[in-house]
């Protein structure tokens, strides 16, 4: 069996590895030998040691099975002879001449290749192979190297992890977690992770100021470099200019007061012109720039503020603009609310003021009176040796305005204003509106330097290039003179009140200005603050106050300004107002589609909504308030908090009932037989059951009868059975009280 299986094994072929392996046993290749005569025949076999070997790959065997080299010839030529030409001769496997061949191979293949040579000196290929056959099974396998390579690639990268390489990372003012991660090389929840452990909870969106990023990247192990954002900003920067180059400018005066003491009267008699009638009310809410020349050719600008008390911030913007304050106290009505807060805004801005009495046309004006109420302010007149000049007047009647006039000349020449009409300009946004088919406009106070169309400015985090200037007479004009109150076209977007205007050299530098200002705006509203873990989860867990969010639309800013800060001073604790969106201009589709998706309402203040704006908020259910006078506005708002207000809960006592007997009743319960003692018991009162004065049970009644029916109360004096919602526990002489929770709706 065992030679039946052997004759039927196919011969290998040779690789090239096997090729080079005969010529370096067999020795150099002989290529003159001529084969003639006696034939050679050399054949090599591949054995396994064990039945595992066979089944291995064919790499394996190429390299770890046994070879025997068998040389056959009719001469009997040895094995340490010259050898054959051995690529020249036939295979002796695919032919079947040579029987002697095929004979001497199976005589071959019973011998043991592991029989050593009796003779020492001679070369036997069996043995060598044996033994290279014996020194590659020390080898280690495949699999063995391969898990080798694998432990020896996880050391090295475990070492790459364990050197952790420190860099040098700029941080600027304000950067966002993920900012923060990627100039680090870190992974984004390492950077949370540790902000968490620090106790500040942070999204990776969010931003970080520049002294929490240090601390972060000093714990990861980096080096850290602060820098400043704004060094784009050092082309706007202000410079002082030579005294040789100042030029006087007229004086800019502003009105302030108490609402409704003639303060645009004042201007309107100045003025000649009829500034009151256009305001609803009869009360300003807009702040006006004009500008006067009197008849000595002397101009006076004059800012009109506000005098309600919603336009502190105007009232404030506007003594922050100005060189003089006009303080106007009505004689008959003296100092009121809104006349200390602009004192105060005058000391604060630190600006001289002239005291207007005004209204001493009127019985009943008495100017002493106001004066001795001033000195409680600290605001001496000169009539009572101080250095404040004061002059009475009527604005109606005129008179004594020449008086006025002259006080604000005079103080402008002790003052001695100048200023650099031949540089760019530089100025203050007084008011900005939204115009149908102008577009954004601002009224703009020249402070230096004259404004010519052409100009390309910035103003906030808005920049634009001069379309027109239009004066407060509503005049076409090509320039604008230190002093100079101008409507100017040409903005990107409406500016905000009270922001600098300033003309750059190009394009280029104005765009980079208004988007590093307009990104540290919305860097900031993303800002967050350091708070203490659980403190964030006890909000949480308390819930939030509740919330009225409203969107403003007025005409101009500094209305908007307005309502915002009075609404805002209406919130408490318990309820607030949310301000989603302010701005000027008509209420359009998108200020519904944000009150409708902030489940608030919109407030419109002199602007009305365009039609389609109109219909989608019918659609969609968005209140549109419209307003003209600021005092209904806050009225209506204080109302709408007030149903928010969480009502006062308390208890009104109704009766006390006796239970004087118990009935069991079969599939229906205890049944209490009751004397009503005092008050009476309602069907849909509350109860609780006292046993000796100590409450047992707090429920409601399941039923109320009268001897068979059912009735909705009992009076005192009558019997009654009453039986309890889910509770049978009764025991006589058990007393009812019957009671009802009553809600009081609370307001602000």
């Amino acid at each position: 069996m065992e030679k039946n299986k052997e004759d039927q094994k196919k011969p290998l072929k040779l690789s090239t590895s096997g090729r080079l392996q005969i010529r370096k046993n067999l020795g150099p290749r002989e290529n003159n030998l001529i084969n003639t005569g006696a034939k050679k025949t050399i054949q090599i076999v591949f054995r396994s040691k064990n039945n595992q070997q066979k089944s291995s790959s064919t790499t394996q065997s190429n390299f770890r099975g046994s070879s025997s080299f068998r040389v056959s010839s009719g001469t009997g030529t040895k094995v340490g002879g010259p050898p054959t030409n051995f690529f020249n001769q036939p295979n002796k496997n695919f032919s079947g001449k040579h029987k002697k061949a095929n004979d001497s191979k199976k005589a071959l293949q019973k011998k043991s290749t592991l029989k050593p040579l009796d003779d020492d000196k001679k070369l036997n290929v069996n043995k060598i192979l044996e033994q290279e056959e014996q020194e590659f099974d020390k080898f280690p396998s495949l699999a063995k190297l391969k898990r080798a390579r694998e432990k020896e690639k996880l050391k090295l990268h475990d070492g790459e992890e364990s050197i952790k390489i420190g860099k040098e990372i700029i941080i600027p003012e304000i950067i966002t977690v993920q900012d923060l991660a990627n100039r680090m090389a870190e992974k984004t929840a390492d950077v949370v992770k540790t902000l968490m452990k620090m106790g500040v909870m942070a999204k990776p969106t969010q931003s970080l100021e520049a002294d929490t990023a240090e601390i972060v990247a000093t714990e990861l192990g980096h080096r850290v470099k602060l820098v400043h954002d704004d060094d784009i900003l050092k082309d706007i920067e202000d410079i002082e200019d030579k005294e040789n180059v100042l030029e006087s400018r007229p004086p800019v005066v502003t009105i302030m007061g108490h609402v409704d003491h003639g303060k645009t009267s004042i201007l309107d008699a100045f003025r000649s012109s009829n500034v009151v009638a256009g305001e609803s009310g009869g009360i300003t809410q807009h702040i006006g720039a004009y500008q006067i020349i009197n008849k000595n050719n002397k101009k006076i600008t004059f800012i009109d503020t506000p005098g309600h008390a919603a336009f502190s911030k105007m009232r404030a913007r506007g003594s922050k603009t100005t060189d003089i304050i006009i303080l106007v106290v009505a004689a008959d009505d003296g100092l009121k609310p809104q006349t200390i807060e602009s004192i105060a805004h005058a000391k604060a801005a630190n600006v001289p003021i002239i005291v207007a009495i005004n209204k001493i046309d009127l019985p009943a004006a008495d100017p002493d009176k106001v004066r001795n109420e001033l000195l409680s302010h600290e605001i001496v007149v000169e009539k009572l040796s101080g250095d404040i000049l004061d002059v009475e007047i009527s604005a109606l009647k005129k008179i004594n305005l020449n008086k006025l006039e002259e006080a604000i000349l005079l103080q402008a020449d002790l003052l001695n204003l100048k200023a650099n009409p031949n540089r760019p300009c530089r100025g203050v946004i007084i008011e900005s509106k939204l115009e149908k088919g102008r577009g954004s406009i601002a009224t703009v106070l020249v402070q230096k330097g004259s404004l010519k169309i052409g100009d390309i400015f910035v103003s906030g985090s808005e920049w634009g290039k001069v379309k027109a200037l239009v004066n407060d007479k509503n005049e076409k004009t090509k320039q604008a003179l230190p002093s100079t109150p101008i409507e100017v076209l040409g903005f990107d977007s409406n500016p905000l009140a009270g922001d600098d205007f300033i003309v750059v050299e190009n394009e280029t530098s104005a765009r980079k200005i208004a988007e590093y200002r307009f990104n540290k705006k919305q860097i900031q509203k993303n800002k967050i603050t350091k708070t203490n873990v659980e403190e964030m989860f006890e909000k949480i867990s308390a819930g939030q106050a509740s919330s009225l969010p409203v969107i403003i639309k007025a005409d101009v800013q500094g209305s908007a300004e307005a309502i915002e800060s009075s609404i805002v001073k209406l919130s408490t604790d318990e309820v607030k107002t949310t301000v989603i969106h302010k701005g000027v201009g008509a209420i359009t589709e998108s200020d519904v589609a944000l009150a409708n998706s902030g489940k608030g309402f919109i407030v419109g203040f002199n602007v009305r909504a365009i039609p389609q704006a109109r219909d989608m908020a019918k659609r969609d259910g968005v209140d549109i308030k419209y307003y003209s006078i600021i005092y209904e506005l806050i009225d209506d708002i204080k109302n709408l908090l007030s149903g928010l207000l969480k009502p006062e809960i308390s208890e009104n006592i109704l009766g006390n009932v006796e239970i004087r007997e118990v009935f069991s009743i079969t599939k229906v319960g205890n049944v209490a037989g009751c004397f009503v003692k005092e008050g009476l018991i309602s069907r849909n009162s509350k109860i609780r059951i006292l046993r000796d004065n100590i409450v047992v049970h707090t429920g409601a009644i399941s039923s109320l009868k009268r001897f068979k029916e059912e009735v909705k109360e009992a009076k005192a004096g009558y019997e009654c059975g009453v039986m309890l919602d889910n509770y049978s526990d009764i025991k006589v002489n058990d007393v009812i009280e019957a009671f009802e929770i009553v809600e009081t709706t609370r307001k602000l």
